[in-house]
């Protein structure tokens, strides 16, 4: 079965077919600057279009930063608080013509990595931790996924952890690699003791650098680099509409 798969960030919106059964992209994404402000319409538009660009009349899975229960955001982080209590199943299903299934980004991304990359086959506690313009965090023990962790948002210095030590905030303060990964280990082992995972992977654009600041990280659990690089997002999201379609 094809699922398209959109995944929306705060600087781009992502999209492509994917073959739920192998996890394989199926055409080239197609990528659209995220709208300024990144308000409900504006974004919905994009969907549409990037759907239009495929010709696509099936089911879609879309990739959101927000708690999502039921199709319905709960939290906007890095888009508008308009999101806050929009249905955006319903908004994107209405402007694309198609049954949309949307879910946590970083959930999306988890199921990714879950499903075809570094935890394939892993049991136990496992982190995905996704570093970019913020922090995403995917959960998930024996294989099944807690949803909406949204562990980049606790406090951390006094500040909400993505403010710290997000990749965003590495190039807005213009740390060195070594600098921010002193900052990263903090966050990852603040995280380490209220869950004790046995395997954490890191992803986002961040992870592209693992082996150089791999050093600086001191946590007990296992700690690898993500696979799905950044085709995780667009992949889990077509994987977490399979229950939809």
């Amino acid at each position: 079965m094809d699922i398209l798969g959109i995944d929306i960030g705060g600087s781009g919106i992502k999209g492509a077919p994917v073959s739920i059964e192998t996890g394989e992209m199926l055409a080239p994404r197609q990528r659209i600057p995220t709208p300024i402000p990144p308000r409900p319409e504006p974004i919905a538009e994009v969907v549409a279009q990037i759907a239009k660009s495929f010709s696509w009349t099936g089911p879609v899975g879309c990739g959101f930063p927000a708690v999502i229960r039921n199709g319905v955001a709960y939290t906007a982080a890095n888009v508008s608080k308009k999101w806050i209590g929009t249905d955006a199943a319903g908004l994107f299903a209405a402007a694309t013509g198609c049954p949309v299934c949307v879910v946590n980004d970083a959930d999306a991304a988890g199921i990714a990595e879950m499903t075809f990359g570094a935890g394939r086959g892993r049991q136990g506690m496992v982190l995905i931790v996704t570093v970019g313009t913020g922090i995403g965090t995917a959960l998930f023990t024996n294989g099944h996924l807690v949803p909406n962790t949204e562990l980049g948002h606790i406090e951390l210095m006094g500040q909400d952890a993505e403010t710290y030590a997000s990749d965003a905030a590495r190039k807005r303060e213009e740390l060195s690699l070594k600098r921010w990964a002193k900052r990263f280990n903090l966050y990852l082992n603040t995280l380490e003791k209220l869950l004790w995972p046995d395997l954490i992977i890191l992803g986002g654009g961040i992870s592209k650098e693992f082996q150089a600041f791999r050093p600086e990280l001191d946590v007990q659990a296992e700690i690898v680099p993500a696979q799905m690089l950044n085709e995780a997002g667009i992949i889990g999201a077509a994987l977490a509409a399979r229950s939809c379609a």
